[in-house]
């Protein structure tokens, strides 16, 4: 049976809508996984920028950590130099005072005498020799003299030896030093020196290595 005109146009047009449907789905298809994609690569991409953000943060955070350390050291090194120099003045000060007062020591003969035969006998005691030569400012021969023959038989008491003292008349010690003395070996080549500068400077010196601990642990 022949197709009429209508029947054609009939199927005609069924075959339109069918291939209209399938392309409308088709279509749908591809936006739906576009969009899909379009999702994951969004949230690929944010998450990226997200991590990139974080590690920009936690840099910049690292970075004022790390400022803030340097300057927390700064000034706490600033104020250790600070103190150090504070006690460092307060010693020279102490030491340029005790300067002053050695020259007043001398000015008191009882005083002077004293410490004139303490600075003697432990001249001995530090050489242990049999003879000695004791030098002293010309000013102060006669007491010297008086505090080696004060000393000497203390000492020979003390280590059970003799020993034979001169006084040095030819050589003395500059006028302008605060007093004390210096002993010497019979042969010159060892010497104890107990003038109030040296004894002073020894004080320094074990001010200073006690300065210089104290340094290590602040």
């Amino acid at each position: 049976m022949a197709l009429t005109d209508a029947d054609v146009q009939k199927q005609i047009k069924h075959m339109m809508a069918f291939i209209e449907q399938e392309a409308s789905e088709k279509v749908e298809e591809i936006d739906a996984k576009a969009e899909e994609e379009f999702n994951i690569e969004k949230g690929r991409l944010v998450q990226t920028q997200r991590v990139k953000i974080m590690e920009y943060y936690e840099k910049k955070e690292k970075q004022i950590e790390q400022h803030k350390k340097i300057q927390m050291s700064n000034l706490m090194n600033q104020a250790r130099l600070k103190v150090l120099k504070a006690r460092d003045d307060m010693i020279t000060d102490l030491l340029n005072e005790a300067r002053l007062r050695l020259a007043e020591v001398a000015k008191d003969p009882a005083q002077y005498s004293r410490l004139l035969e303490g600075l003697v006998l432990q001249g001995f005691y530090q050489l242990l020799e049999p003879k000695v030569t004791i030098r002293c400012r010309q000013q102060d021969v006669e007491i010297v003299q008086a505090a080696v023959d004060k000393n000497i038989p203390i000492y020979k008491e003390a280590v059970k030896s003799n020993i034979i003292v001169r006084i040095d008349q030819e050589r003395f010690l500059p006028s302008g030093i605060c007093g004390g003395v210096e002993v010497y070996n019979d042969n010159g080549k060892i010497k104890v020196s107990n003038t109030l500068e040296s004894r002073l400077e020894l004080m320094a010196q074990q001010v200073d290595v006690v300065h210089r601990g104290n340094r290590k642990v602040f």
